[in-house]
């Protein structure tokens, strides 16, 4: 069915310049609003009236005069109608929705995927200060961030996933004075521990590391301790280091791992931020006032000019995210796609004004942004707030140790990442169809099971005799897989990994509806032979959607209730 539609899209293509040459239409199809229109509906004629001067369906009549002419529509299309003001519903033969069976065994994992492009993008997720264990608002910005590296890959885009962190600043010295009063023998509650320091236990755990002289590596430093409870800076390289190596198990424990680590200290050691503020300054954006440097970000469209140095000195926080953006920029990278929380919008309109502003021939609109809202916990009924690895907040670690790496993923990734979120630990943990995750591994177990259970060789159903597949839940099914490869195009274009979260619950539905209405085994042998080709490619399909979010697809599974179907 994908070669059909790429080649009725073509016949459009080119019926369309012949009936309006000069008006450059799109070649496009849309899903009927219900599925008894057809397959396909066409809307060309009603976008074409207006500049044509024509009336709509008159135009749909000459379209689908065009398009009958066309051997792919007479090879791959039952009939044309027109509804409505001039909508054109395409209903297509059962081959063409039966070689889909065919394109996704023969495509295998590689199936909706698209050849390499050569785009570099970059995408910068997760971003954690080393300062503590990684919060569910990390959590969801790694399943976000590594789902949509995936699907940038699948659309054959070159993808770097990086984590940005600042290893300096307030927040790194109050993390080495924390420890440090740890080493002291204070403790949270102590007259003399300090309000702003951090409370949780992991301070505990670093301060016994540190005096027992302990080597400790990340994925990009180590450090061994000197044991010297008045040796602040080593203390505050220790620390940096220890998180760092906790926040490499939390996501070991995602199963995520980042091609590149990029530190803010180095924006300001390695000279960056220095050219950078001198190129605001000498493309006339910038300008003094009270005794700041400001930035004209207005002419960029920002709701009012933004200070860049302070007049007290330092330079406010957007202006290194400037440099960083540069540095993104010179490295090659044609698209980066930043992942955050919702509290940092008011720094996009500022940090695009200061890229736009160097001169330096950077997009507009770069980088792209997918800012995410929070993630509420609820365990028992109740909300859970507090970890006390943490001392605030729950953390990654403490969803996937209560739930499974799968859930914690595909809950997180199954919601818009612009709206709330409540993670219900309980519902994570059900082993019925309440359970979106479940439902769809459950689909794929299923599948497995029936063909255990037939026992024949599968390298043979690729010779299946297809054209037996006509009941309508196998038309159905048929069109769900389909529909995958224009769903990882949309979803990586749209920037939404939901969409694939959304699809794999849709396809594993088309499925459970089919197999109950239909059975495959002990059925003549041809119709079963088919119908288990139907199930290898909707297995595949399964999981290749899954391994989009990084989730298992497993070829066994319990349930809460008994499973009375012809399975094992």
């Amino acid at each position: 069915m994908i070669q059909a539609k790429q080649a009725l899209l073509a016949a459009l293509a080119d019926s369309l310049h012949e009936i309006a040459p000069d008006a450059k239409a799109v070649a496009a199809f849309e899903s009927p609003k219900q599925a008894a229109h057809g397959d396909f509906a066409c809307t060309a004629a009603m976008q074409l009236a207006k500049p044509l001067k024509a009336n709509p369906r008159e135009l749909a009549t000459r379209l689908i005069a065009a398009l009958q002419a066309r051997p792919a529509f007479q090879t791959w299309v039952e009939s044309l109608e027109i509804a409505g003001p001039g909508f054109i519903n395409i209903r297509l033969k059962p081959a063409a929705k039966q070689a889909v069976v065919a394109e996704v065994l023969t495509g295998g994992s590689r199936f909706g995927h698209r050849p390499a492009t050569g785009k570099h993008v970059m995408v910068e997720f997760v971003s954690a200060n080393p300062t503590g264990p990684l919060h569910v608002g990390h959590a969801r910005q790694a399943a976000l961030g590594d789902a949509l590296c995936s699907l940038f890959q699948s659309q054959g885009h070159d993808v770097t996933r990086e984590f940005y962190y600042n290893d300096a600043g307030v927040q790194i010295a109050t993390l080495a004075n924390s420890t440090q009063m740890r080493l002291k023998g204070f403790k949270p509650g102590d007259a003399e521990w300090p309000e702003a320091a951090y409370n949780g236990d992991y301070i505990q755990d670093i301060a016994d590391a540190f005096l027992r002289k302990e080597t400790v590596k990340a994925d990009d430093r180590e450090f061994t301790a000197s044991g010297d409870a008045d040796d602040l800076d080593g203390i505050r390289q220790f620390a940096v280091a220890y998180l760092r190596h906790e926040q490499d198990l939390d996501l070991q424990a995602f199963g995520l791992k980042f091609d590149s680590y990029f530190l803010e200290s180095s924006v300001y050691a390695g000279g960056q931020l220095e050219r950078t503020v001198q190129r605001l300054v000498d493309s006339g954006k910038t300008y003094e006032q009270d005794g700041a440097l400001w930035l004209r970000t207005t002419d960029y469209g920002d709701d009012k000019d933004r200070v860049m140095r302070k007049k007290e000195g330092g330079y406010t926080y957007f202006v290194p995210d400037v440099a960083y953006h540069i540095n993104k920029f010179e490295r090659g990278y044609t698209q980066c796609i930043n992942i955050q929380g919702t509290d940092h919008h008011g720094t996009i309109a500022r940090v695009r004004a200061g890229l736009q502003a160097v001169n330096l021939g950077i997009p507009q609109g770069f980088p792209d942004y997918v800012l995410h809202k929070m993630v509420t916990v609820m365990k028992g009924g109740q909300e859970v707030k507090i970890s006390k690895r943490a001392g605030s907040y729950v953390t990654l670690r403490d969803l996937i140790d209560w739930t499974s790496r799968d859930a914690v993923r595909f809950f997180l990734i199954s919601r818009k990442a612009d709206t709330e979120f409540t993670f219900d630990v309980d519902l994570a943990l059900k082993q019925n169809d309440e359970n979106p995750v479940f439902y769809v591994q459950y689909a794929h177990a299923r599948i497995c099971s029936v063909i255990r259970k037939w026992g024949g060789d599968l390298a043979t159903v690729g010779n299946a005799d297809l054209a037996l597949l006509t009941a309508p839940t196998e038309e159905a099914l048929m069109l769900k897989l389909a529909a995958y490869p224009d769903m990882l195009a949309g979803a990586a274009a749209g920037l939404a990994p939901h969409d694939v979260a959304f699809y794999a619950r849709d396809l594993a539905g088309a499925f459970h509806s089919y197999y109950a209405a239909e059975r495959v085994l002990d059925q003549a042998p041809e119709l079963s032979r088919a119908r288990i080709a139907l199930l290898a490619a909707t297995r595949q399909v399964l999981a290749n959607a899954l391994g989009m979010l990084g989730v298992s697809a497993p070829e066994q599974m319990s349930r809460d209730t008994p499973d009375t179907s012809e399975t094992e």
